[in-house]
């Protein structure tokens, strides 16, 4: 499970200093999150895709995002546009289908692709200690950056942990049925995650204890703006204003 498989390049957007990065980004997806109708969420959607372009991101690896995040938004199609008030286009039995409600649906679609390719583009591009340590110059919460750096760097571990768990029951010729032993033999599997997942966090502190660790990590490299990433702010930030002013008037 390799969660830093978008930071591995050499686009433009890999070398922006994280900071930039995050001050572009959180404006820009939280004005896509409230815009309304579908002209001003698809321009984000284009601006979206410009970024991924920019980044050069893996295409196979980018669909299989998107079509775990499409999943869960598939869920919407099936029942908002029946449950949402508005002129009927037609109807299946006591069900009517609205046409306010497929555009509803469809742009939280347009404005949750936009979000989730930007953040793509923009932080899955930097490695996740480079973005801590953004996190770091723009003064959040020592604690909370730790613990959002730890989640995401031990993620995997979990997963291997996990995955070892699941290949040592398929070599006993386990096999998930609707019956009492299944439950109990993933109830079983659960609890062993937790209990090795315990283990594990003991020992890696204890190596961090061996090696110096005193609750922060000392930072040696400190981050330096250039030209491409006042240009980037400059351009972002832009965008973000035009669009905000657009969806005002």
């Amino acid at each position: 499970m390799h969660l830093e498989e978008f930071a591995e390049g050499d686009s433009l957007l890999h070398r922006i200093d994280p900071r930039v990065k995050f001050i572009t980004l959180m404006p820009f997806i939280l004005l896509v999150a409230v815009l309304k109708g579908i002209e001003l969420p698809l321009i984000g959607l284009i601006v979206s895709l410009v970024l991924v372009i920019i980044a050069r991101l893996p295409l196979k690896k980018l669909i299989n995002r998107l079509l775990v995040v499409n999943t869960f938004v598939l869920l919407l199609w099936l029942f908002i546009p029946f449950s949402y008030p508005g002129r009927e286009i037609f109807s299946i039995g006591p069900l009517g289908l609205s046409q306010e409600g497929l555009l509803y649906v469809l742009s939280i679609t347009i404005k949750t692709n936009a979000i989730v390719l930007a953040t793509i583009a923009v932080l899955g591009t930097s490695e996740i200690f480079s973005l801590a340590h953004a996190l770091l110059h723009l003064k959040m919460p020592e604690k909370l950056v730790y613990l959002f750096f730890f989640f995401y760097r031990y993620i995997s571990v979990l997963h291997e942990e996990y995955t070892r768990l699941k290949r040592a029951m398929a070599i006993r010729c386990f096999h998930p049925e609707t019956n009492m032993h299944t439950y109990r033999s993933f109830a079983y599997l659960v609890g062993m995650l937790l209990v090795r997942s315990y283990e594990r966090s003991q020992r890696i502190y204890q190596a961090m204890l061996c090696r110096g660790f005193q609750g922060r990590f000392p930072l040696v490299r400190h981050f330096r703006l250039t030209g491409r990433d006042i240009l980037f702010l400059t351009v972002m930030i832009s965008i973000t204003i035009a669009m905000a002013v657009i969806a005002i008037t």
